[in-house]
């Protein structure tokens, strides 16, 4: 069973592990050079920051992963919001080029079944998961749309399939994000989740049904596509309540940065 552990390395603080070869974390948002109101470990290039300080900012997430020399191999998707799977075969530049292409045209999960190609995938209140197994992993961005399309799922079982190997081998880690406790939705979005995944539904109505947890969501559909119920690791981190670790689209505003979840297979030693 692997364990997801928090460590800073030159201000960069991570919460993850390696294993099977992957070593992968969650960001916090110290330790980098954006301004305020990016401040200061802003990994997104899409929300007003300095293109310059956003290089740095995912130089220095590679550098805290021991990847800093694949800095020109990071994929980072255009996240849309949909169930699109991209798959990373190879590290072939013109494989790399050619599947740029297709993320940007969208992509809210990338599965990555060869060594040294680092993926990072960028939040502030919506859900990361990362996938592991022997062979391969993926990062995945789970808004309510993604989550109600069970996208981890899908990512999993395309995992499965590139890796070659059963779900039951793939461990899942839910990073930090706006908690069930935290997310107030509108009763007809509630109403529809709770239809798609009856471990929603409360025992009685109260003051609070209108609250959403897509983590539990997650769990389900990973559970219902063969992980098993204890490979299915929720960090329990809250953008919402913890402004001094995360970004959170709610808390501020609409006016933040983006953390990101990263993660790269390395080439064995003497391979």
């Amino acid at each position: 069973m692997i364990e997801a552990t928090r460590a800073t390395r030159d201000g960069v603080t991570l919460v993850g592990a390696t294993a099977h070869g992957v070593t992968f974390g969650f960001t916090e948002r110290t330790g980098g050079v954006s301004a305020a109101p990016y401040a200061s470990l802003n990994l997104g290039s899409h929300v007003g920051d300095d293109p310059a300080a956003v290089e740095e900012n995912r130089r220095r997430v590679l550098a805290a992963l021991d990847a800093e020399e694949l800095l020109l191999r990071l994929l980072v998707p255009n996240q849309v919001h949909g169930d699109h799977v991209a798959c990373v075969r190879s590290p072939d530049p013109e494989a790399l080029d050619e599947l740029r292409r297709e993320l940007a045209s969208g992509t809210d999960a990338v599965v990555c079944v060869t060594p040294d190609v680092p993926v990072m995938l960028c939040f502030a209140d919506c859900v990361p998961v990362i996938l592991v197994c022997p062979g391969g992993f993926a990062v995945v961005h789970s808004g309510w749309k993604g989550t109600y399309a069970r996208i981890a799922a899908r990512a999993a079982e395309v995992l499965a399939r590139e890796a070659g190997v059963s779900p039951h081998a793939i461990e899942a880690f839910i990073g930090p994000h706006i908690r069930g406790d935290e997310y107030e939705v509108s009763q007809e979005l509630k109403d529809q989740f709770v239809a798609e995944f009856p471990v929603l539904a409360a025992p009685s109505a109260g003051p609070h049904d209108r609250l959403l947890n897509l983590a539990l969501a997650i769990r389900s559909a990973l559970e219902e596509a063969g992980l098993a119920p204890e490979a299915v690791h929720d960090l329990g981190l809250s953008t919402l309540s913890s402004p001094e670790r995360f970004f959170s689209y709610r808390g501020e505003a609409g006016r933040c940065g983006r953390h990101g979840a990263v993660a790269v297979m390395r080439e064995k030693a003497g391979e």
